[in-house]
């Protein structure tokens, strides 16, 4: 036999596992991992102190964390902070709680089933549901990748004054900067990921000791109001930061991402794989909810104090920030920030919309071109936006666009509960009742509060 001969499907190394534990639950061996450029490139440290484990799962965590504050963000945070203070504060909260148990979820069917969301809804359903949930992803990657357009288009206009139209069309560049990173291995695309989100987090931390904001009315504001329900414009405003929070293609993202990691295939092994994976991206998204906190206090303490109550665009952020705050690096550090989030976006855009196609139909094309065919889409959108109703509509785009993704969330949340509940699929890593009901209520609330935005929408 020749050695040199490629393995058949049964002595493939890339055949989980867990095929052997979960006998036929799942269709497995239909083709290699998501993103196996990547796959199981990560060392790590079976062996020796827990903070050293912990290292070696440090990075995924950060790379998800990225959706949670990504430019859709800052436009439901400032929109929520100007037009009612830090009462939203509460659902930033909820929203980070709610992609802390998802996450996790994430987390152990990645490692535990072996396999990423996509796959394991292209290996249970029929294709007639399998297809609409695969268009249902890349939809909400779309509407994600025109916030990212935006906002990268807004960040250039303020530090460098390129115009909106153009800087929009410049965002199809950032393609290249994701080739560079993956050039030098993926750990470098995660080191470049947290550079930039503690340039962020430096950057809200000046603002808002420029701001003052009242300590006092900030703890307040993460108690929840009954105004969720009774107001019909702040549940819309509530929606678009849930749906910018717990965005559906970050579920896709992160169950592909942590199979990054070479882990060994004993249950032990995976076990606590699955513990501090969680861990990273437990902390991660504690950074994310700090930083997207900072972003509606800064709003609150400078716009809604001040009776700027419809403060939307970034720009318009941006130029009231110098005369409120009484500091010219406000703005600009305002300004860095944007950028720093739009280009960290673009990294975990492009790796979704590679798992969710790769997933979904086992269609493998060059990482660059699948990033420009979802880079264009989302431009055209823009770019009309830009052109006929001028750049003080791109924060209502924005806004819109993570309502969108808040709309799409049940389609990616109800399989990922129903496949780590189930113990037939999961064997020993299924997830236990405490959390799966956890994420059942998480499921539940999305659920009612997208319906009641649907009824308000339709004037019942």
């Amino acid at each position: 036999m020749d050695p040199h001969a490629p393995k058949s499907r049964a002595e493939s190394p890339i055949k989980s596992a867990s095929a052997a534990v979960f006998g036929t639950a799942w269709r497995v061996g239909r083709g290699p991992p998501s993103m196996m450029e990547v796959y199981a490139s990560v060392q790590t440290a079976p062996r020796g102190p827990f903070w050293r484990k912990l290292l070696a799962f440090l990075g995924p965590g950060y790379l998800v964390a990225v959706g949670y504050m990504d430019p859709g963000n800052w436009a439901t945070s400032l929109a929520g902070g100007s037009k009612f203070g830090y009462a939203l504060l509460s659902v930033a909260l909820l929203s980070n709680a709610m992609a802390i148990i998802l996450q996790s979820l994430c987390t152990r069917l990645g490692v535990g089933a072996g396999r990423d969301l996509a796959q394991a809804c292209r290996d249970s359903f029929p294709r007639w549901v399998s297809l609409p949930l695969w268009l249902s992803a890349e939809l909400a990657i779309t509407a994600t990748d025109l916030a990212e357009v935006i906002g990268t288009a807004i960040g250039l206009n303020l530090l460098f004054h390129i115009p909106l139209s153009i800087g929009v069309i410049l965002t199809a560049m950032d393609v290249f900067l994701i080739l560079a990173l993956q050039a030098f291995g993926f750990r470098w695309i995660e080191a470049f990921v947290v550079a930039l989100l503690g340039v962020i987090a430096a950057c809200f931390a000046i603002q808002i000791a420029f701001a003052h904001p009242d300590w006092g009315a900030v703890l307040r504001g993460f108690v929840p109001t009954s105004g969720l329900f009774t107001n019909s414009e702040m549940l819309y405003l509530a929606l678009g930061i849930l749906g910018a929070t717990v965005m559906p293609h970050n579920l896709y993202l992160h169950s592909g991402l942590v199979q990054t990691r070479a882990i060994g295939e004993s249950r032990q092994e995976k076990h606590e794989a699955i513990r501090l994976a969680t861990i990273d991206s437990s902390i991660a998204l504690c950074l994310a909810l700090t930083i997207n906190a900072s972003i509606l206090i800064l709003a609150a303490a400078t716009f809604h104090r001040t009776g700027q109550t419809n403060v939307a665009e970034l720009d318009q952020a941006h130029a009231f920030l110098a005369p409120l705050l009484g500091s010219t690096l406000a703005p600009t550090l305002f300004a860095v920030a944007l950028l720093c989030c739009g280009l960290n976006s673009t990294i975990t855009a492009t790796l979704s919309g590679q798992i969710v196609m790769e997933g979904f139909l086992n269609w493998r094309i060059a990482p660059w071109l699948r990033r420009l065919l979802t880079r264009m889409i989302a431009i055209v959108p823009a770019v009309v936006v830009t052109l006929l109703a001028g750049e003080k509509a791109t924060g209502r785009l924005l806004i819109l666009s993570q309502v969108v993704l808040s709309l799409q969330l049940p389609l990616a949340v109800v399989p990922l509960v129903m496949f780590t509940s189930s113990r037939r699929k999961m064997g020993p890593f299924v997830a236990p009742l405490w959390l799966s009901a956890l994420a059942v209520a998480t499921a539940a609330v999305i659920i009612i509060l997208n319906a009641k935005l649907a009824w308000d929408f339709l004037g019942f």
